[in-house]
């Protein structure tokens, strides 16, 4: 049997919806879970969590679409596959035990992290990462998740804080403005955020604002995951 590891934990919360709200498939997105992990894993130990706790639902466009090696290897990985099947329950779980939180992306986070009877669980895991000062990211429709949650002054989290996620634009292109009951860009808008995105539909963009980390989208997956490297060593 290892020796039980000294390194620090991050954990990465993941959609349990299987449908969207037309009835359609959905899940997490293979990309955005795949390279940040990939950024990570050498330096800290990770745990997978869902509201519905193990085998969060994978949206299989992704895996169909999204071929390069990183996500190819994470869905091959042995240790990976260990983590998915056995993941937590978002009610097991403790702040207290990790270092950062992060959420994939995927229409299904907007359907149960957002609306859910879970997103009442979800919002005091989440505040307490967010108020520690601990990273707490989301990258692509992942930023939904907050769409709830308060910072220490009572305030919206998006409020006053300049933050990214999949824009209008970039749902429309792909003809699914009608798949989730709003649009990450106009709910973050709403909230009192400033909303800011990449020149161009899919190109990388993140935004960090203090430990708030936010993507874009799928191309931004790899550099939140710098980001929240960085942020917790000490150099971003």
């Amino acid at each position: 049997m290892s020796a039980p590891s000294n390194r620090q934990k991050i954990l990465f919360i993941f959609t349990s919806a299987t449908k969207d709200v037309l009835g359609q498939p959905t899940g997490w997105f293979l990309p955005e879970a795949a390279h940040p992990y990939c950024v990570l894993a050498p330096h800290y130990d990770i745990d997978f969590a869902a509201p519905a706790g193990p085998n969060p639902p994978v949206d299989q466009y992704s895996v169909q679409t999204f071929t390069d090696d990183e996500s190819v290897k994470f869905l091959k990985d042995d240790v990976v596959k260990n983590k998915l099947a056995n993941a937590f329950k978002l009610t097991d779980v403790k702040e207290a035990d990790y270092a950062a939180v992060f959420y994939p992306g995927g229409h299904g986070p907007v359907i149960d992290l957002a609306t859910d009877p879970a997103s009442i669980k979800l919002s005091s895991d989440v505040k307490p990462f967010f108020q520690a000062g601990k990273p707490t990211a989301a990258v692509c429709h992942g930023p939904a998740v907050f769409a709830n949650v308060l910072d220490s002054n009572n305030l919206p989290i998006f409020k006053n804080r300049t933050v990214t996620g999949f824009s209008n634009e970039e749902e429309e292109l792909i003809g699914k403005t009608k798949n989730v009951p709003w649009l990450l860009e106009d709910k973050i808008l709403e909230k009192g955020g400033t909303y800011v995105k990449a020149s161009e539909p899919w190109a990388e963009k993140i935004a960090v604002d203090g430990n708030l980390i936010t993507g874009q989208n799928p191309g931004s997956a790899k550099a939140i995951g710098v980001a929240i490297l960085k942020q917790l060593q000490g150099t971003l």
